[in-house]
């Protein structure tokens, strides 16, 4: 018993002492942490360096867009065939796809050997055996007269530079602009030219080639069957499409078989090589040459370098020789003879079969690694080598191949904790949560290399979640998901521009909205006309603009939305001319703009009294300009008749009645104070005022926020509502109510009358509900209900939240559009909405958005040409220069609302010059003025 214990112990002791001398043998092969960590950030430089257009030539690792920008989301379904070329054997695979709530993939396949004749032969010879075995596959299945679509794992360093014709801006799958015709995936397969042969091959009349090409041509030579190349992808972003089908949050592919590699999905903007800049692309980072251009030299061994010197592309792909499959046992190989030449293995003694490249298989290092029969395994291996191993042999061999395979995991690690550090940059997050899907020999068969692989990750990002899962069915499958998901997004784009173009407004539509609201415009200002009009072309009575003259303090009021102002405004003339403001802003509760109208003004002179004091002029008397932005009838400058409540108000016995009297009753039932109200006028009115007084040029005004209006300078003589026809006068248009006569029915779509129909006022201001702030957010939710419902988005899922009236605000609008990290706050906006969005449903979102965003701008343009063009006939003009001041949050804060509007005027009327100017202080300065004007007109009329 006791010598059994000492022979055990004796047993240790020698093992143990064995691998301390291998350890301190190859120092230079076990990596601490700290050189882990600087092999990870010159990887991160590297990539960096790939995606740069101007630093990608010199680049080692190529970073390579693959036009594919979207992974599985489980509802794809259909017939696919697929080819996997990458190694001495490649698989023809057909693929059945099946969405009917199971998720079902079936897949049958044969493997086909490739001679080594035709891997060094010529290139017409090997895809002519490609598509001889392919031939003889459908032959098997009877599939040969059905043209099917098929997707290519070609897993060599391709290059893919653009699409087919047809497709300008090199996205894979689909472009989301208007397509008028030929939605078959056929008319946007990727090019794929061959950069390098790699693994062993070498046949010639093949690299600098596109291979879809090639194999299209070899198909084409047998002509005895069609199909439809779809995709061409590498083996590695063949395993995340595979792995991403079962997992939505696979981002990332890695390869570590024969050969090495990753992809991982990238933002766009990143990627200078591709143009565009939204959604995201795989990138094939082709990381087997990491360190070709000496980034790892000082992290390479004597022994790396025989085996490159050896190999059959010297130079190249330095990193994928330190880490993957081919390799690997030549390493082992390599160190044993080494070793046995210094005389510290195997007594000193070499045999031939040792002495032999490639006779030390990678699978060996497997086997000798494995816990409980290694060390047999390696006496085995070692004795069929010709050798006769000691017990210190097997051990060293086995320490060896440890080694070995640890360092090929580190590394492997250490690249990996660079990408996802870099998505986890990209996307902004506190917390990555990743999966990796994983394919090749190593990886699967080695009984350690993914264990010591996911800790190293883990421990290197404590920060991060990272799950990897095992491709089980290789890439093969992967390239039909790749082509099923190229058929589902072609398919839902195709469905979904049918349901956005009539939202999408054409030159000569934009003509016929501006010629009917000019028709409406001449009804409303028509004496007969004017009752049935739904463009009311109200008198203002602001008959003159500022001249500069005027001077004095003023008081104004601004009420035109949830939020109102109390304004003091000091009028300087004279070389000082200047205009001085103080003001208070005051909310105004729901349930006060929905209660009485006695209530309403009551808190509207509480909140003027509030102000006085603040100003420390309690019980001064001021001239006062009312800023009152509702439909009103207005018989003077002073007296305006509500004629319906707007923008969600609806205070009762205010209708057809003068809101001049309601404010100076509630101010007499207050008795602290008395104003003279001086002028009622629209916010309209306000803005076109306050611009004047920059640019006497102005001559329209324009609202575009919560809701949307114009007025403008009319001649008198055409102003049959109102005596005189001398000069002119600024008509108030409300044209909000444009369209509520029905002449718009064919302008507008099911998602603006569900928008009317649940509105406070339905059947009431229909244009207004297609251009203003208060209602644009409402139709994108409503367009986003019906996609998700038809399966078109959010893979179908409607969450509570999204059916809430209201919830989708049109401040996420402008958000959405504003810059290139669009796509980030898509996603964060509709995580808000609880909804769990996809980079593909970012990008939709942001489409339906820009679309309805674009519409109220054109048909806002529109209009505004109409009013440009009236001015320019009225006054018998060939050409009209005019300025057009404007306010509103819609026009101010939407990044392209402006831009849109004023190309659509200048393209519907380009006889007039129109310029733009933006109200800086809001239409509380324009009531100020026209008081003020008003005041300098009574003036003189008095003396």
């Amino acid at each position: 018993m006791i010598a059994s214990h000492l022979l055990a112990y004796f047993f240790t002791e020698l093992n143990h002492s064995q691998v301390q001398r291998i350890d301190k043998y190859l120092y230079h092969m076990r990596l601490s942490d700290e050189t882990l960590q600087e092999i990870s950030n010159r990887f991160r430089k590297d990539m960096e360096k790939g995606l740069g257009a101007d630093t990608n030539p010199t680049a080692s690792v190529k970073m390579l867009p693959t036009f594919v920008r979207s992974t599985p989301d489980g509802t794809e379904e259909g017939n696919f065939l697929a080819l996997d070329l990458g190694g001495t054997n490649f698989r023809v695979l057909r693929v059945k796809v099946a969405d009917n709530g199971s998720k079902k993939v079936e897949m049958e396949n044969q493997i086909y050997a490739i001679p080594e004749d035709l891997m060094r032969g010529s290139g017409v010879q090997l895809f002519d055996h490609i598509a001889e075995c392919l031939a003889n596959f459908m032959e098997q299945l009877e599939i040969k007269d059905q043209k099917l679509p098929l997707g290519f794992t070609f897993s060599f360093p391709c290059s893919q530079t653009k699409l087919d014709e047809g497709w300008s801006q090199g996205r894979f799958e689909i472009q989301y602009s208007k397509v008028e015709t030929n939605y078959s995936p056929r008319s946007w397969v990727a090019q794929s030219v061959l950069v390098t042969w790699t693994k062993g091959f070498k046949s010639s009349g093949v690299e600098g080639r596109d291979v879809v090409g090639l194999l299209r041509e070899a198909i084409r030579r047998r002509g005895d069957f069609e199909i439809d190349v779809v995709a061409v992808v590498n083996d590695t972003v063949g395993t995340m499409m595979t792995c991403g089908y079962d997992d939505h949050n696979c981002e990332i592919g890695l390869i570590v078989g024969t050969g090495s590699n990753a992809c991982y999905m990238e933002e766009m903007h990143h990627i200078d090589l591709v143009e565009g800049d939204e959604g995201r692309m795989c990138i094939n980072m082709e990381w087997g040459a990491f360190g070709d251009d000496g980034a790892l030299n000082d992290i390479r061994t004597e022994f790396d370098r025989e085996i490159d010197m050896g190999s059959l592309n010297p130079g190249k792909q330095l990193f994928e020789k330190m880490i993957s499959g081919m390799y690997m046992g030549e390493l082992v190989r390599l160190i044993l003879v080494k070793m046995a030449k210094e005389d510290l293995l195997f007594d000193g003694r070499l045999t031939s079969d040792l002495l032999t490249t490639g006779h030390f298989e990678t699978r060996y290092v497997s086997a000798i690694e494995k816990e409980k029969e290694g060390l047999l395994k390696a006496q085995e291996i070692l004795t069929k080598l010709g050798l006769e191993p000691s017990h210190e042999d097997c051990v060293a061999t086995q320490r060896i191949c440890e080694i070995v395979s640890t360092r090929s995991a580190n590394l492997c690690g250490a690249a990996l904790v660079a990408v996802l550090r870099r998505i986890k940059e990209n996307k902004r997050v506190e917390r990555l949560r990743s999966t990796v899907g994983v394919d090749g020999t190593v990886y699967k068969k080695h009984p350690h290399f993914a264990r010591r692989l996911q800790k190293m990750v883990r421990r290197f990002l404590p920060d991060c979640d990272i799950r990897f899962i095992r491709s089980e069915d290789g890439s093969g499958k992967g390239a039909a998901m790749v082509t099923a998901v190229a058929y589902r997004l072609a398919a839902q784009h195709k469905a979904r521009q049918k349901i956005l173009d009539p939202l999408r407004l054409s030159r000569e539509q934009l003509l016929e909205i501006k010629k009917r609201m000019k028709e409406e415009m001449e009804r409303g200002l028509g004496h007969e006309t004017h009752e049935e009009a739904t463009v009311k072309m109200l008198p203002s009575y602001v008959c003159s603009i500022p001249d500069g003259t005027e001077k004095g303090e003023f008081l104004a009021l601004d009420l035109g939305g949830t939020n109102f102002r109390v304004l003091l405004v000091r009028v300087r003339n004279g070389m000082r001319r200047s205009v001085e403001m103080h003001n208070k802003i005051y909310s105004i509760p729901q349930d006060i703009m929905q209660g009485t109208g006695d209530e309403l003004f009551d808190h509207i002179v509480h909140c003027i009294a509030d102000f006085l004091e603040y100003m420390g002029m309690k019980g001064v008397s001021l001239p006062l300009g009312f800023t009152f932005s509702f439909p009103c009838h207005q018989n003077s400058l002073d007296e305006a008749i509500l004629l319906k409540w707007t923008k969600g108000f609806n205070a009762s016995g205010c209708e057809g009645e003068d809101v001049v009297s309601l404010l100076k009753e509630a101010i007499h039932r207050r008795e602290e104070f008395d104003l003279d109200v001086v002028a009622v006028v629209n916010d309209t009115v306000g803005t076109m005022m306050a611009c004047a007084y920059e640019d006497p040029f102005c001559e329209v005004g324009l609202i575009v926020g919560t809701g949307s209006n114009a007025c403008y300078m009319e001649e008198m003589k055409n102003v049959e509502l109102v005596d005189g026809d001398e000069g002119r006068m600024c008509i108030n248009m409300e044209w909000g109510a444009f369209g509520d006569s029905g002449c718009l029915d064919d302008f507008r779509t099911e998602f603006d009358a569900a928008v009317d129909e649940n509105s406070l006022n339905p059947g009431k201001q229909r244009f207004e509900k297609m251009i203003s702030g208060m209602y644009l957010g409402e139709i994108v939710r409503n367009i986003l209900i019906d996609f998700t419902k038809r399966g078109l988005l959010f893979r179908g899922r409607i969450s509570e939240r999204l059916k809430t009236r209201g919830i989708f605000e049109t401040k996420f609008l402008s958000q959405i559009e504003s810059d290139r990290l669009a796509l980030l706050q898509v996603r964060s906006i509709l995580q808000h909405l609880g909804l769990e969005s996809t980079c593909d449903d970012s990008i939709i979102v942001k489409e339906v958005c820009t679309v309805i965003a674009r519409r109220a701008a054109q048909l806002c343009g529109a209009g505004m040409a109409a009013v440009v063009d009236k001015i320019r006939e009225n006054r018998g003009l060939d050409s009209l220069k005019i300025t057009v001041g404007v306010d509103g949050t819609l026009y101010k804060l939407h990044p392209h609302f402006s831009t849109v509007m004023r190309e659509t005027v200048k393209q519907l009327s380009p006889k007039c010059e129109v310029t733009f100017l933006q109200s800086e202080d809001g239409s509380g300065k324009g009531a100020a003025l026209i008081t003020a004007v008003a005041c300098r007109i009574r003036e003189a009329g008095q003396h």
